[in-house]
Formats: structure tokens, C-alpha cells, sequence
């Protein structure tokens, strides 16, 4: 069988297994995710066995350490798995439901009404976890899910991919449901973009490069972000020694993530203040920062000069980018002109300043006084995400259940016709 044949033949059976999941009973859902949690423990062994073959040779190939991390699973991490099922399975079913309702003058009753999405194709790469956690959303959502993980956690996905399907039939529902592309050739992502007729969503969730390519490529709608160039700007009058713990957590605590802090934003008011401190706990946790004039002096031997393209760049990486501004304008000015709309943040202690943040800086999340690292579907309640959207249409931050999700008009009559 040919490559195109072999991904038409699985999309297909996606589509007619997504019919199937359409019209599942949320008891059959949930008890897919509960016994896939318990299947996750129970074989937790054979799952991490899998994942040292992709280390190992992810490590040969001279893997960086930040990818490394996000290829790595661990106990905790296949725990956090099982816990994720359960979680998604304990949480109210969006399909079917009726979420408003208005007569019209002539007594029809006009509402909308949740519907999953049909068939979602997820492209990833390193993170075998996010198999799992795509998955379980997409199928608690009535979706079939076609997963083409990177090649780099082959084995992992191959492992966790079984699971799903022991899970779904021991339900009662099509293994089909959840499907991995069972091979490495990279020849078959530019033939699923294609496969409209069967495949309603992409979400590629990788590097950049990855991303557009499936962007470019796709005949049917992407949810994407390209980056993750997260901002955090500490106002005049800001907490300083609160600052410093939210900006080492968001720069420190997993580098290399979409999430993490990219470039730090300083009040001129306090930066004679605080830049000497965050300068000096930066650097004892091996950070480099790349800083404009005016910051560089105040920043220890960790710091060097800035290039223009160190602003709006995701260094994935122990690196920040410093710049000190002058007030608000400047700042926001700053984030619009380098931003990736996926998270922003403000240190203050004024409220209105505060709110005016929120109003006029444009990420899929804003925060006040808090670290970046809480741009993710498990940390801001939904569960689980598929993935961060930084595009508006239709979702826009973590997508969850009702992301997956979209809504029909529903009328009931009692004989109207149109005059």
C-alpha cells in the first residue's frame, strides 16, 4: 500500500469512528478515560522502557537539553497522565449542550447547541505526553483524533497509543477513535494536510518551523501558535521581592517551554532598584541576559548587549532578554511591536494600571502579578489542553473541552412557516 493510500485509509476510518463518537453517551467516554488512567499506571514500566529507547537515542543524535527534558517521561510524569484522565473524565460534557435560548416573535425557540469539531489531526513533536492528554480531550470532547507525534518519541507514542485503543474498546467505543500515524517518514504530514475531506482540524504543536510548514501546507482550518514570546513588565511601584520569585519561576522553572518568560520589561522608576537583584538571582541560576543600554550596567557580568533580534525572540533557553522603559506606553508599545499573543504579564500594586494592562495588551492571557507559567490548560482549570491557539478564530489561549467543540443553531416549532 502506498503512503497516500495508507493515511487515506486511516483518515477514513478517523471519520467513521468520529460518527460513532458523536453519539457516544458520556458514560462510555468516561469510562474510556478511566480505564486508560488505570492502564497508564499499570503498565507505567513498560511505557518508560519505551521512552529510554527514545532517549537514548535522541541523546546520541545530540538532542539539546531543553528538548531532552520535553522528551523525558518519568513516574510523576505518567501519573500526572492517569490523573489528567480522570480529571477530563469527571468534567461536565460539552456535547449536546444547550447553552442559550431566545424566542423569536413568531414563537420560534432559537438556540445553539454544542457539536464536537469531527475529526482533529494533532502534529507534535518530543512531548510523548501530550498523546495522552490530546487524546483524552479530543475523545471526552466526541472527537476522533488522528496523533502524529515526532520521530524522536516513536517508541513512547507507539507505547501510550496501545493503551488508547485497549481503553476505547474495552469502553465499547471504535479504537479508531484515536489513532497514531504508525510510522517516522515525515512524507506523510504534507498528505494529511490535504485530506480535507476527512480531517476537519489541524493543530500542529511544535517549533516554528513545524508549525508554518503545516500552516502553509493545510486544506482545511489550523489552530496554531508559532511562538511563545512572553512578556513580564514590573511597573513603578511593583512588589520588588515578590517580583523576583514570579520572575525566576517564569524564566526558570522549564526554559524550555512556550510559556516561560522571554523578555523582562522594567519601570525606569525602579530599575536602579530592582535590575541589581534580579540581576544577581538570575545569574545564580545560570541565566544570561541580553540587556539594552540602559539596563546592561545594573545587571552584573551575566549581562551583555543586547541585539535587535534578541526583542521578540523565544530563546527556548537559561536567556532573557532585559530592556528598561521609560512607562506603560513604552512598555505596551514594546509588547505590540514583539509580541506572540500568547502571554503577558504585569508586576503592580496599582489597580487601574493594572486593569489597563489587561484591557490593552493583546496575548492569549494577561496576568497581574503572576508568573507566565500559568498560560496552561491544567493551571488555568480546564483539565487538560491540546494546545495553546494564538489565533482568534475560534479559539484563542489553552484549548480544552470547549474548545474542541463548536455550536449549531437548534430551532423548535409548532408548524411556522416563513412568510
Amino acid at each position: 500500500m502506498s503512503l497516500q493510500a495508507e493515511m487515506t485509509a486511516l483518515a477514513q476510518a478517523a471519520r467513521q469512528a468520529g460518527r460513532q463518537m458523536a453519539k457516544a453517551p458520556g458514560e462510555a467516554k468516561n469510562r474510556a478515560l478511566t480505564l486508560l488512567a488505570d492502564l497508564l499506571i499499570e503498565n507505567g514500566q513498560a511505557v518508560l522502557a519505551a521512552n529510554a529507547r527514545d532517549i537514548e537515542a535522541a541523546k546520541a543524535a545530540g538532542m539539546e537539553p531543553a528538548m531532552l527534558d520535553r522528551l523525558t517521561l518519568t513516574e510523576k510524569t505518567m501519573a500526572s497522565m492517569a490523573d489528567a484522565c480522570r480529571h477530563v473524565a469527571g468534567m461536565e460534557d460539552p456535547v449536546g449542550a444547550i447553552e442559550s435560548m431566545w424566542q423569536r416573535p413568531n414563537g420560534l425557540m432559537v438556540g445553539r447547541m454544542r457539536i464536537p469539531l469531527g475529526v482533529v489531526c494533532m502534529i507534535y513533536e518530543s512531548r510523548p505526553n501530550v498523546t495522552v492528554d490530546s487524546a483524552i480531550l479530543c475523545l471526552k470532547s466526541g472527537n476522533a483524533a488522528i496523533l502524529r507525534g515526532g520521530s524522536e518519541a516513536f517508541h513512547s507514542n507507539m507505547a501510550l497509543a496501545g493503551l488508547l485503543s485497549k481503553a476505547l474498546e474495552r469502553a465499547g467505543l471504535p479504537p479508531k477513535a484515536a489513532q497514531l500515524v504508525p510510522l517516522i517518514d515525515r512524507a506523510a504530514v504534507p498528505i494529511l494536510c490535504k485530506l480535507d475531506e476527512y480531517i476537519d482540524v489541524m493543530i500542529p504543536r511544535g517549533g516554528e518551523g513545524l508549525i508554518r510548514s503545516v500552516a502553509e501546507a493545510a486544506t482545511m482550518p489550523v489552530l496554531k501558535h508559532y511562538k511563545g514570546v512572553c512578556h513580564i513588565f514590573v511597573d513603578k511601584g511593583a512588589d520588588l521581592k515578590r517580583a523576583v520569585d514570579i520572575i525566576l519561576n517564569a524564566k526558570c522553572q522549564r526554559p524550555g517551554v512556550c510559556n516561560a518568560l522571554e523578555c523582562l520589561l522594567v519601570h525606569q522608576d525602579v530599575a536602579g532598584e530592582f535590575l541589581p537583584a534580579i540581576g544577581q538571582a538570575l545569574e545564580r541560576e545560570g541565566v544570561r541576559m541580553h540587556a539594552c543600554p540602559a539596563s546592561l550596567p545594573l545587571l552584573g557580568p551575566a549581562a551583555t548587549p543586547a541585539a535587535e533580534d534578541d526583542w521578540g525572540r523565544e530563546f527556548l533557553d537559561l536567556i532573557l532578554a532585559v530592556r528598561q522603559v521609560k512607562d506603560m506606553n513604552q512598555a505596551l508599545e514594546h509588547i505590540a511591536a514583539h509580541s506572540s499573543n500568547h502571554t503577558e504579564c504585569i508586576l503592580t500594586s496599582d489597580h487601574g494600571r493594572a486593569m489597563r494592562f489587561l484591557r490593552e495588551a493583546d496575548a492569549s492571557m494577561v496576568g497581574i502579578n503572576c508568573s507566565t507559567r500559568f498560560n496552561d490548560g491544567g493551571e488555568l482549570g480546564l483539565g487538560a489542553e491540546i494546545g495553546i491557539s494564538t489565533s482568534k478564530l475560534h479559539a484563542y489561549g489553552p484549548m480544552g473541552l470547549k474548545e474542541l467543540t463548536s455550536q449549531k443553531f437548534v430551532v423548535f416549532g409548532q408548524g411556522q412557516t416563513r412568510a
